[in-house]
């Protein structure tokens, strides 16, 4: 995918992908890549709805009023690693599964799995799912230790190219329609692989019902229950970070390329905006009313918005020449992010993927925002 379409695609509203029923056929169990997500994500229940523990402490209450706290700040993951279930169960195969572009699938072997997205967030389920030794390729967003072994399918950017997978042999493929073009998919499948959608939204709430399809489609559902329960209670552990007293920050991401010209402000279903509302922000573009999840960045709407701190993606920062770059583009000086240099970058694979690590995304987020360590 070149920078352009990138851009096109993060301007677009992520939708869930509709299907039509399927019915499996005989001998086979059945799955559905395209779960819609939970009313409202249970963080506070377990996958078999008994409620989690509560935390104990709150270990942000102590810290300065994060409104006087000024200066750039790095959130990073205390571990970058991946920490898969312990299981016993074998994948049962084959599964037939409905996928989210609507075509049905027969996944018959899971031993050499390609697992490719926008955000590295499906082959950090795989990986979690305690089948990373299976996995054969990666994309470029993939950037756990554990896959650094693993050739890039996407030489160039974000584009998957079908030569590079199929010199890879693999059995089954699970994509969204966030990577592309789809038809280097489409030539997969008629090569024979089974190449399966799921839904390209990333969200808090969506977390649990993507790890269940991505195990369901593997033929390891119960290890995707286990995933579900640990990464709940992770989530909720770190979402008592942000302090209850003190008014809520106004916080703004900031999708940027500079070396591609691409700006772009998030707003709701960005999956920015979720990461923000459990650290305790108010999201900046959903207050003034942006209506699609990214839109081009414009001076107005920096100042309409007023952001106590901006989030960016670290090669984003890096890219416009840091901190110094970005208090240059227009209308940034005018909000108190700006004139504090407030500035929260993150790892570009670790901030939106909504994976498994999502309890610790939102850790680090919330040390860097209200306790940031200063060299």
């Amino acid at each position: 995918m070149t920078r352009p379409a990138l851009a096109a695609l993060l301007l677009l509203a992520v939708t869930a992908c509709a299907g039509p029923s399927e019915t499996a056929i005989p001998g086979t169990t059945a799955a559905d890549a395209c779960r819609p997500p939970v009313e409202g994500f249970a963080v506070t229940t377990d996958a078999d709805g008994k409620p989690l523990p509560k935390p104990t402490e709150n270990p942000s209450q102590e810290t300065k009023d994060p409104h006087t706290i000024s200066g750039p700040s790095t959130a990073t993951l205390t571990d970058h690693g991946i920490d898969p279930v312990e299981s016993t169960q074998e994948p049962s195969l084959p599964v037939q599964v409905k996928s989210c572009d609507g075509k049905s699938v027969q996944v018959e072997d899971v031993s050499r799995i390609i697992a490719v997205d926008l955000y590295g967030t499906l082959a950090e389920i795989v990986f979690s799912l305690g089948l990373g030794d299976q996995v054969v390729g990666r994309d470029t967003s993939t950037g756990f230790p554990e896959a650094a072994r693993l050739p890039k399918v996407t030489p160039s950017a974000h584009d998957l190219n079908a030569e590079a997978i199929l010199a890879l042999d693999p059995t089954v493929v699970l994509t969204d329609k966030s990577i592309g073009p789809p038809e280097v998919l489409e030539q997969l499948r008629a090569s024979g692989v089974a190449v399966v959608f799921f839904d390209d939204a990333r969200t808090m709430d969506g977390l649990p019902s993507q790890v269940r399809a991505v195990a369901a489609a593997l033929g390891v559902p119960e290890r995707g229950e286990q995933l579900v329960r640990r990464t709940q209670g992770e989530i909720v552990k770190a979402l008592s970070l942000a302090p209850r007293d003190a008014k809520p920050l106004r916080m703004t991401f900031l999708y940027v390329r500079g070396t591609a010209g691409v700006y772009l402000m998030s707003g709701p279903g960005s999956g920015a905006d979720a990461m923000i509302k459990s650290i305790g922000g108010v999201d900046t573009g959903t207050d003034i009313g942006l209506t699609k999840p990214f839109v081009p960045l414009t001076s107005e709407a920096l100042i309409r918005s007023q952001p106590d701190l901006i989030i960016v993606m670290t090669e984003g920062l890096k890219s416009i020449k840091g901190v110094d770059g970005l208090v240059k583009l227009p209308g940034i000086a005018q909000t108190p992010a700006g004139r504090n240099r407030r500035v929260i970058d993150m790892n570009d694979s670790e901030l939106l993927g909504f994976g498994p690590r999502t309890g610790r995304t939102v850790e680090a987020l919330a040390k860097a925002v209200y306790a940031p360590a200063r060299s």
